[in-house]
C-alpha cells in the first residue's frame, strides 16, 4: 500500500476546516457548571470518558469565556448530561451574554456547592485534577466524586451546529 498525498482534498490546515469536518461528528451535550463568587456554566459537547479507574473525564473550555475565570480555580466542577427534552437549556447555556442561572433555569446548591440543574439525564461531581493548555482553550480533567444518573429520556446530540433528537 502507497500513501498518496494527492486525494482531490484540501489539507486539514485551516481552523474552517476543523470546524467544517467537526460539525459532522454528532456529539452528546452536556452542560459544566462551577460556583465562584457567582454560578457560571458553559454547554460543551467536547465531554469524554479518560479512565474508569479512577473515574476521569474530560472536556475543554474556552480560555476567553466568561466562566474561564471561575473555572480556573474551580477545586470542583457539576457535569449535565442533558436530554432531548432540553434544548433550549442547551441553548442558553451556549449562548453569550445569557442569564444562565435566571429565573429560566431549575437548579440548585449541590455537592461541594457546584449548581445543579434539574431534569438533566444524569449529573456528576468532579474534582479537578488537571487543567491542560491547548491552544485557546484548556483541557480539564475531573475525578468523580458522586452523582446521579436517575433521570429518564433520550440523549440530547450535537449535529451540523444544530442540537437534536435521536431518530429510530
Amino acid at each position: 500500500m502507497t500513501a498518496t498525498h494527492d486525494l482531490g482534498t484540501s489539507p486539514l490546515t485551516t481552523s474552517d476546516l476543523f470546524r467544517s469536518v467537526f460539525r459532522r461528528h454528532a456529539s452528546g451535550v452536556a452542560v459544566i457548571t462551577a460556583q465562584g463568587t457567582r454560578p457560571v456554566g458553559f454547554t460543551a459537547t467536547s465531554l469524554a470518558s479518560v479512565a474508569a479507574e479512577p473515574p476521569l473525564l474530560s472536556f475543554g473550555v474556552g480560555t476567553g469565556s466568561s466562566s474561564w475565570p471561575v473555572l480556573s480555580e474551580a477545586e470542583h466542577v457539576g457535569v449535565h448530561i442533558l436530554g432531548e427534552h432540553q434544548r433550549e437549556l442547551a441553548a442558553t447555556f451556549a449562548r453569550s451574554g445569557a442569564d444562565r442561572f435566571g429565573p429560566a433555569t431549575g437548579w440548585r446548591s449541590g455537592p461541594e456547592g457546584v449548581p445543579v440543574l434539574d431534569g438533566v439525564l444524569a449529573w456528576l461531581v468532579c474534582r479537578v485534577v488537571a487543567r491542560i493548555p491547548a491552544g485557546d482553550h484548556r483541557v480539564l480533567i475531573g475525578e468523580v466524586t458522586m452523582g446521579t444518573a436517575a433521570g429518564t429520556g433520550r440523549p440530547l446530540l450535537y449535529h451540523q451546529g444544530r442540537f437534536n433528537a435521536l431518530r429510530d
